[in-house]
């Protein structure tokens, strides 16, 4: 049975998820949802698209879709995956997957109650490079610490993301999220304990950061450092980047390799890469996600990982505020 597919946003990062589609077997994309006619138009002319929609609502009213991708501004994802999901409508969602905790708690209750799949792009899960360090961290002995970062140096970007009432925050809900994703997934998906930050905006005049340390204690003892920033004059390497820290031995990515004791381990992957964000990464999330749904399986990351995410990053925002750690209660 052919998948018929449905994408909210006709941006940057839905023609990524678009041409990601177009490379599965029986899936097919009818639709896409977006306010702005001319760029809705152009999307769909580009990809041959059938359907366009204004609204959200307006799609789901005459169905015909089995699932959506949501790749609109970070406000605007709960309420859209909630009407999708209570519709029976599968969902990829674009990280970060609400911009509140609340938002995500009610996304996960729609997919719960439906029994439509609900997904969270959280796409560094799916990178080559980020698998082969994950199959072989038991290499490294217990991990006490991690160092990441998501940065943009000499760059950022503009209109939605910069604006708080959209974003929901800066750097760290867009770059920094990345590096605490993929932190925590080479870790295990841990729970995280509590939360440290020092968040602040110096680059730009918009009313979200661009400048970003957090501090995450995990459940097991591990700590995480994580770096995120927008117009920075320095990273220590590509724009995401991760480091472990084990009892029996080092390893990292972008450069990816092992130290264990005297023995380097060098798997050979190009370094610099020519795209550091791979089509072929996105590709797999949406075989992954096509897979799940056509299975009724639950996908990781999900809403639960996701979940965690926002509960960190709240907890972040909450931690620059007050200048205090902040505990996260399961």
């Amino acid at each position: 049975m052919t998948l018929k597919f449905a994408i909210a946003g006709a941006g940057y990062i839905a023609a990524i998820h678009a041409d990601a589609l177009q490379r599965q077997k029986d899936t097919e994309l009818v639709a896409v949802v977006d306010k702005f006619p001319e760029v809705r138009k152009a999307f769909a002319d580009k990809l041959g698209v059938p359907r366009e929609y204004d609204t959200l609502a307006d799609l789901l009213k005459d169905g015909g879709v089995d699932a959506l991708v949501i790749g609109t501004p970070n406000a605007l994802h709960a309420a859209q995956a909630v009407a999708a999901l209570q519709a029976g409508v599968h969902v990829l969602v674009e990280k970060p997957m609400a911009v509140t905790v609340r938002e995500a708690e009610k996304m996960i209750d729609a997919g719960q109650k439906s029994g439509a799949c609900l997904m969270v792009a959280h796409c560094w899960r799916f990178d080559r490079e980020v698998r082969w360090l994950k199959a072989r961290t038991g290499k490294l002995g217990r991990i006490v610490r991690t160092k990441s970062y998501g940065v943009h140096v000499q760059w950022g970007p503009a209109g939605w993301f910069t604006q708080k009432k959209m974003a929901g925050g800066g750097a760290l809900a867009d770059m920094g999220i990345h590096a605490l994703d993929t932190a925590r997934f080479l870790l295990g998906d841990p729970k995280p304990v509590s939360v440290y930050a020092r968040l602040g905006t110096y680059y730009r005049d918009f009313d979200v950061d661009d400048t970003g340390v957090v501090l995450v204690n995990w459940e097991g003892g591990a700590c995480s450092y994580i770096e995120s920033g927008w117009w920075q004059p320095h990273v220590d390497g590509p724009e995401a980047a991760t480091q472990l820290y084990g009892l029996q031995g080092f390893g990292q990515l972008f450069p990816t390799w092992l130290q264990l004791g005297k023995k380097t381990v060098d798997p050979g992957f190009p370094f610099p890469r020519l795209e550091h964000s791979h089509q072929s990464m996105y590709d797999d999330q949406m075989a992954y996600f096509v897979k799940c749904v056509r299975s009724g399986s639950t996908p990781i990351p999900g809403g639960a990982e996701g979940l965690v995410n926002m509960k960190v990053i709240a907890a972040a925002y909450q931690s620059a505020r007050t200048g205090k750690a902040v505990p996260i209660h399961s």
